[in-house]
């Protein structure tokens, strides 16, 4: 059975900084691109970042870019999502997301900026 676990929201001010992280199991972790996927209040869900199998190939949203860090550790079957100089509109629940079709999701983790 796939499982994503992230962990690591909370609460912070604006300008502040945050480290996500996604425990995965059940399945092949390092075959596999893994996403971030936030969903802000009221919205639908909007893709964040991409990280491919070996890490060595990234891509992030507009929105995010030069702000946040994907990173994964292959031996450990974990993905990273160093986020800093966070807005008040990057508040959202982040889940991490694989599957050709994105077909399996964490139970995500709640990210709150505001001072």
């Amino acid at each position: 059975e796939v499982q994503l676990v992230e962990s690591g929201g909370g609460l912070v001010q604006p300008g502040g900084s945050l480290s996500l992280s996604c425990a995965a199991s059940g399945f092949t972790f390092g075959g596999y691109t893994i996403n971030w996927v936030r969903q802000a209040p009221g919205k639908g869900p909007e893709w964040v970042s991409a990280i491919n199998f070996g890490g060595g190939s990234t891509l992030f949203a507009d929105s995010v870019k030069g702000r946040f860090t994907i990173s994964r550790d292959n031996a450990t079957n974990t993905l990273y999502l160093q986020m800093s100089s966070l807005k008040p509109e990057d508040t959202d629940v982040e889940y991490c997301v694989t599957g050709v079709e994105y077909d399996y999701w964490g139970q995500g983790t709640q990210v709150t900026v505001t001072s």
